[in-house]
């Protein structure tokens, strides 16, 4: 199975003071050990970068060379599958944000999820359910301790 990730798991995997950095690394590691792949869209690096460099948000953010090596990190794995926004999936977020009534604070995770559906994603790994739910199409799993089931 491909799960779509989003900018938000991605952080929670990678920033260690995060509050769920080990259950995003124990979801992950169980997902691949299962030999399921993850799909990544460009602007979830482009956003990670911005999110993990932020000072105001962490309190040892990572320089920018950290954050440019872990996406790369990202992007060559050989689990990751890379998917791209297109045609089909920009009109599927112009649609969503008419039909959903969504605003400018909703843009990039509705663009992440026309992206991820019009692949034929339908998993998602986030750590916000509510940002994907709305859309109705994505089974979301959420970071979770080995002990536990998403």
């Amino acid at each position: 199975m491909i799960h779509g990730l989003d900018t938000g798991f991605l952080v929670a995997a990678e920033v260690l003071e995060h509050a769920e950095h080990v259950a995003a690394r124990a979801t992950l590691a169980r997902l691949l050990a299962g030999q399921d792949f993850i799909a990544i869209a460009p602007q979830v690096l482009a956003e990670f970068i911005h999110i993990v460099t932020d000072p105001r948000r962490f309190l040892q953010p990572l320089d920018m060379t950290a954050a440019q090596r872990l996406s790369e990190q990202w992007w060559t794995a050989r689990e990751v599958v890379r998917v791209f926004p297109d045609d089909a999936a920009t009109q599927q977020f112009l649609g969503w944000l008419q039909q959903f009534s969504l605003g400018r604070k909703r843009l990039l995770d509705t663009l992440l999820a026309a992206t991820y559906s019009q692949a034929g994603i339908s998993s998602l790994l986030t750590t916000n359910v509510a940002d994907f739910a709305i859309f109705g199409v994505f089974n979301c799993i959420q970071p979770a301790n080995p002990t536990t089931t998403p």
